[in-house]
């Protein structure tokens, strides 16, 4: 069954947060206990996020959250935070479809890429992007915000040589 998708409402942030803590699980499996232990985006971020008209959720069938997407503004791109889809609904396209109705925000708000950061090796990360339409940026075109963001990440213990920026124009 298609997922639909819309704009986060205030009431469900929590909710949210439960998301990406579960879409977590499946990085302990492959030994990534350090990001499968990351808490999830505090409550005010996700707030902010929801006020500004940038946290979109794809729901069931009963109008529940079961996958979201959170949107920054970053060196003029729609910079993907975080996107985080409930294991039990992966596989189905939903991520996919939340990037793509970005992406759709984006054009119309007069952004002309979406960019994000993640991890090279993980197979649902860089290589999943690349089939959505992202592509792996040289060190060159990083911008400041995705050069802040690798450093950053790097300090936190994420291993610097496994994560990657990446683009993807929007029509």
């Amino acid at each position: 069954m298609p997922h639909r998708s819309r704009s986060a409402r205030a009431d469900e942030l929590t909710g949210i947060q439960r998301i990406e803590v579960a879409s977590g699980a499946p990085f302990r499996e492959i030994g990534m206990h350090l990001v499968a232990d990351m808490p999830p985006l505090p409550l005010d971020a996700l707030a902010a996020g929801q006020r500004a008209g940038r946290l979109w959720v794809a729901v069931d069938a009963a109008d529940r959250p079961i996958a979201f997407v959170l949107v920054d503004l970053v060196d003029g791109a729609a910079h993907v935070q975080q996107l985080s889809v409930d294991p039990a609904y992966a596989r189905r396209g939903i991520g996919r479809g939340l990037l793509d109705e970005v992406a759709g925000w984006a054009t119309a708000e007069g952004w002309p890429a979406l960019t994000l950061t993640t991890f090279r090796s993980v197979p649902w990360n860089a290589p999943y992007y690349a089939r959505c339409g992202f592509r792996e940026l040289a060190e060159a075109e990083l911008t400041p915000g995705l050069a802040g963001f690798l450093a950053a990440e790097a300090a936190l213990g994420f291993d610097a040589t496994d994560r990657v920026a990446m683009r993807r124009p929007v029509d």
